[in-house]
């Protein structure tokens, strides 16, 4: 992988892990996650018009791609609900790699090389480790946030392939970005006030700087991302993506003060092994 286009990933990778954890500051998830989604496609749509749209050819694209995020913006929200951060955001994040890398080669026809494939196994590995050790006791782990991250992971790497594929057929990644974010904030206030109407809003108001913030890393974040699969194997992005977990955990441990554990430091060599590996693909 090109040395820019990884370094850009990895930022990208900081700015996914801080919104993130912005989502389990203070207010309900619902009402953070609506309003990062609305702020960050307030500033699309601020922007929209410099870029213009992207080409028509992407356009079916964008919308699946809109509707696959309402349902992992759902998936999230539940998972954040039901679960910590240290243990649902890895395994959420952790296992769609694996799913992606797979279904790239089968759809897309993508072919990596040995150690590119060693890379993503491992990285996903030490980022299930993660999960493993992140919260709970593995002997109370709630099944449900269990579920919520696993349907998460589905939705990532759905809309990884699709936003490659869209990205790519665009023309200008940033226009389709702008695009993809503007629909998203639309769709996402629309499910918001069909499931807690005025309430939602009126708890999530007082923090619209909090929200405006996590919009702008989301949308910088991924903005990368989709440029990144214009010039890069969709799998090799998807994976390095994850190393978004190294920065959630240590956010984790610092603000939300969540425990830290002795497998968090074999997961993050783990993480790291598999960063230098894809690097070198």
């Amino acid at each position: 992988m090109d040395s820019a286009v990884f370094a850009a990933v990895l930022l990208g990778a900081a700015c996914h892990a801080g919104w993130n954890v912005l989502i389990k500051l203070r207010i309900d998830p619902l009402a953070a996650t609506m309003l990062v989604a609305l702020a960050g496609g307030l500033v699309a749509l601020a922007l929209l018009p410099v870029t213009g749209l992207p080409a028509r050819e992407c356009w079916p694209w964008l919308l699946l791609s809109i509707l696959t995020h309402l349902f992992y913006f759902v998936g999230l929200i539940e998972s954040y609900r039901a679960g910590e951060l240290a243990q649902v955001y890895p395994l959420a994040r952790g296992s769609a790699p694996l799913m992606t890398a797979m279904s790239s080669a089968l759809l897309l026809g993508e072919r990596l090389a040995a150690g590119a494939w060693i890379g993503i196994a491992v990285l996903a590995a030490g980022v299930l480790l993660l999960s493993a050790r992140g919260g709970r006791d593995l002997a109370r782990i709630d099944r449900l946030s269990v579920g919520f991250a696993l349907f998460t992971a589905g939705t990532i790497c759905v809309y990884s392939l699709v936003d490659g594929i869209g990205g790519r057929a665009s023309g200008n990644p940033l226009a389709y970005t702008l695009a993809l974010f503007a629909g998203d904030g639309i769709v996402m206030a629309l499910y918001t006030w069909a499931r807690g109407g005025r309430r939602v809003f009126s708890e999530a108001l007082p923090y619209w700087r909090l929200g405006l913030a996590g919009g702008l890393l989301q949308l910088v974040s991924y903005g990368i991302a989709i440029w990144a699969m214009t010039r890069a194997p969709i799998a090799l992005v998807a994976a390095l993506r994850e190393s978004s977990v190294l920065f959630a955990a240590l956010l984790a441990v610092l603000i939300l003060k969540e425990p830290l554990r002795p497998a968090r430091i074999v997961s993050a060599l783990m993480i790291v092994a598999g960063m230098v590996l894809i690097r070198l693909a």
